[in-house]
């Protein structure tokens, strides 16, 4: 009859571990985008000429000059531009030339899914799927931007391309009004260091891609040829619907910040909602700083000229885009003269140690959380260990085998405590007998004979305790970091960031759960002995979605405790029987 249940329980297990495979590769990956597709098979990640977004020509998104609520008058759409098209070695971005914004860019470092390197990651969109682009312009009383128009800008060319050899490439739209020539300058840098291979920069190898790379300057030069003086101001803005994140891989119930962010001089880093901007705009005056969008792995920032005051707000356009920008000081320029003003688009992976060097505060950008002081030490032991290993999961090993032996004393006196507990065992049964359904004496036998076995029975819960901030810090660094998305290890784990694809991971990581409770004494509590029972079921199934990278962790703190938890038992078991 065992057998018979041993073999149908095994029979169950298979069909369902097959289920939920089959389940994971219906469900467990988003298809890719018809239009992404389409590029991809055509092996050139160009972006299409003309948006298709239904808002494209709507402009009540410009802000007026003092920071107002701009009101749009009504009037026709205009017709739209071929959009002008930019390619360097790591991006592959369109700009469209009514009002010069960034209405579209990809990643081509980075791949939106491992199984289609061919595909880049698309940041900014502004067609069917998306609304999500990058403004900038000038405003005043005669300006070329105005409260319900942009100003045309025509280029050279229709299309760019960072060539080999080329450390630079600058973009130049130009534009002419009243008498005043406008210069609207982008600046691109070459990201891929031609000393590493095609599979180390895939890698992202520390030294293969520069992050500044990802860095856009933007520059207005101003040539006042009227009779009278010029003045205005600019602005530089994000826009965005409140689509989801298409780069979040989580499937676990908590996800990562999707929203705006801003620098205060009293605070380094205030996240403001998409919930917060519904509920009212913000405006503030600040020195310097920094205006950005945040998602899962990427950021996308406004830096603004350092030493001068900028007027920061938040609000909705028309549509019910969100807006995040700012507006800097007046610019007065004397008829005759030129004047240049310039600021920093950043668009690329949240790379935090170059982030800080960028304007103080954008390295927490790199949200992990409230464990934040926990999470960056970790991820700087990680970085550390990677540097010598150059691979993410040995270097999520060796980090376990660190985090164990500083944990080594507090684990040793929790197992002895749980030792002593076993060996104990048949006293505390005898104690059962003896007092029956009498809980009162019964609870007081047990503390007296904790007493003289100098036992705590709460020893064993107080490393899992002091683990926990530790596992939740390590779960935001594994969740949070770029460094992660993609990162292989070996054999079927390609990509640490997400689940196990057959989640053997999770189910080794239950077995070890399962040691473990063999190793330690069952609780007098019927109920709550039948509870720790189903606790490694219950795991395994809670871990499934978990990151590979943190499964592995797991997987290898268990194993560790298991080795300590026998040594030790051994000895206490060995001592006693000694006695």
């Amino acid at each position: 009859m065992d057998i018979q249940r041993s073999i149908l329980f095994v029979a169950l297990a298979v069909v369902a571990y097959l289920m939920v495979l089959q389940w994971n590769q219906d469900y467990g990956q988003a298809n890719l985008p018809e239009q992404k597709a389409t590029i991809a098979a055509n092996a050139a990640p160009n972006l299409p000429d003309v948006p298709t977004a239904a808002n494209s020509n709507s402009h009540d998104d410009v802000p007026s000059a003092n920071g107002e609520t701009p009101v749009v008058p009504e009037q026709a759409s205009a017709p739209r531009e071929g959009l002008i098209k930019v390619r360097t070695d790591v991006l592959d971005l369109a700009i469209d030339p009514r009002g010069g914004d960034v209405v579209q860019l990809n990643l081509l470092q980075y791949p939106r899914r491992q199984d289609r390197p061919d595909v880049p990651f698309q940041l900014f969109d502004n067609g069917s799927e998306r609304t999500y682009l990058a403004q900038s312009g000038l405003i005043g009383t005669n300006t070329p931007d105005k409260s319900g128009s942009r100003a045309l800008w025509s280029s050279a060319q229709q299309s760019y391309q960072l060539v080999d050899g080329q450390e630079q490439l600058v973009v130049d739209l130009t534009h002419s009004e009243g008498g005043i020539n406008y210069v609207k300058r982008f600046t691109f840098k070459r990201g891929l260091n031609a000393q590493c291979s095609e599979k180390e920069q895939s890698l992202k190898k520390p030294g293969c891609i520069d992050p500044s790379s990802y860095q856009i300057g933007v520059s207005y030069l101003i040539d006042n040829q009227s009779d009278k003086e010029w003045s205005g101001n600019v602005y530089a803005q994000l826009k965005r619907d409140n689509s989801g994140d298409p780069s979040s891989t989580t499937a676990t119930g908590v996800s990562t910040y999707l929203g705006a962010a801003i620098w205060t001089p009293e605070k380094s880093y205030t996240k403001v909602s998409m919930k917060d901007i519904d509920k009212e705009s913000l405006k503030l005056s600040v020195d310097g700083g920094w205006v950005a969008w945040l998602q899962h792995y990427f950021v996308t920032a406004w830096v603004p000229a350092k030493g001068e005051q900028h007027q920061i707000m938040t609000r909705k356009d028309g549509q019910g885009n969100y807006i995040v920008g700012f507006t800097g000081p007046s610019i007065a320029i004397a008829a005759g003269a030129k004047a240049e003003t310039s600021m920093t688009l950043y668009a690329g992976p949240k790379a935090q140690d170059y982030l800080g060097t960028l304007s103080p505060g954008l390295e927490l950008t790199v949200d992990y959380g409230p464990l934040w002081f926990l999470s960056q030490p970790i991820f700087w032991l990680l970085e550390h260990i990677h540097s010598i290993l150059g691979n993410w999961g040995w270097s999520i090993i060796i980090l376990t085998l660190i985090i164990k032996l500083a944990f080594f004393p507090l684990s040793a006196a929790s197992y002895k405590s749980m030792a002593r507990m076993r060996a104990v065992a048949p006293k505390l049964a005898s104690l059962k007998e003896k007092f029956g359904d009498d809980r009162q004496k019964m609870s007081q036998a047990m503390m007296e004979l904790y007493k003289k076995e100098k036992i705590n029975p709460l020893g064993g819960c107080l490393p899992i305790l002091v683990q926990m901030p530790v596992f939740l810090a390590l779960y935001w660094t594994l969740l949070e970091s770029v460094e992660m998305r993609q990162a292989p290890w070996m054999f079927w784990i390609t990509d640490l960031s997400i689940k196990d694809p057959f989640f053997i991971l999770p189910i080794i990581m239950g077995a070890t759960m399962f040691i473990q409770q063999r190793l330690n004494p069952a609780p007098p509590d019927p109920m709550q002995a039948k509870v720790m029972k189903l606790m490694p079921i219950v795991f395994t199934f809670f871990f499934l979605w978990f990151p590979a990278g943190l499964v592995l962790y797991w997987v290898v703190n268990n194993c560790l405790s298991i080795a300590q938890q026998w040594y030790i038992t051994r000895q206490i078991e060995a001592s006693t029987k000694t006695a």
